[in-house]
């Protein structure tokens, strides 16, 4: 492109509000040549504050700011949530596992324990809980539920590392037709969904019965 037609370029680009930097980034010419070419188009004052407010330093200063606050925001309820919840005795994860097992566990079969979640800890969790309720590890059972996009053996040797059980107590896995890829929601996790399973009717009694006990303290009397 001839000189006399970079000049009337950038004048143009100029008269539209945009920056030398800007400028200069789509025409290939030094700033000092800028200078030259558009000493007699300034912008207007309310433009250079749009420019100095919206460019990417500031940008990522303002960001780093706002984390460096937030980071010490959060650090102040983390310290004050680790004094307040210490280490869980045996009779706090009793309790508590009835109440995870009353939100997210299954209650359709009278014949098993069993809870599903996407979250490794919630499933280690409630394993801690089936064996403090008396379960026997070697009986407890896990079944994934998978999308087709996804690497079915990948995911059984995650969940069978993470879990610490090995892959003979995985049943058969149920793979779902939709695609991992198309979900617009993820949760984080990304490893499918864990049931876990444990085939015991007096346990499932069990459990059923505490958790009439917690609803009755507290249904209105």
């Amino acid at each position: 492109m001839a000189h006399k037609e970079l000049k009337e370029q950038a004048i143009k680009m100029r008269l539209n509000g945009m920056s030398y930097s800007q400028i200069k980034a789509q025409i290939p010419v030094s700033k000092s040549t800028l200078s030259l070419w558009l000493d007699k188009y300034p912008l207007a004052p309310e433009r250079l504050r749009e420019l100095r407010d919206f460019s990417p330093r500031r940008i990522e200063s303002y960001r780093a700011t706002m984390k460096k606050k937030r980071d010490a925001r959060i650090a102040v309820h983390e310290a004050r949530v680790v004094n307040d919840l210490g280490k869980l005795s045996k009779r706090e994860l009793f309790v508590a596992g009835f109440f995870l097992f009353w939100g997210e566990g299954s209650k359709a079969r009278r014949s098993e324990v069993s809870l599903a979640n996407t979250d490794p800890t919630v499933i280690e969790c409630f394993i801690q809980w089936l064996v403090l309720l008396g379960a026997s590890k070697e009986k407890i059972r896990f079944t994934l539920h998978l999308y087709k996009d996804m690497k079915i053996k990948k995911e059984l040797n995650f969940w069978s590392k993470t879990l610490g059980f090995p892959p003979s107590a995985f049943y058969k896995p149920y793979i779902k037709k939709t695609k991992f890829s198309a979900i617009t929601y993820k949760n984080g996790f990304g490893h499918g969904t864990c049931n876990v399973r444990y085939m015991n009717q007096d346990l499932n009694d069990y459990v059923l019965m505490g958790l009439k006990q917690i609803r009755g303290l507290y249904e209105a009397k």
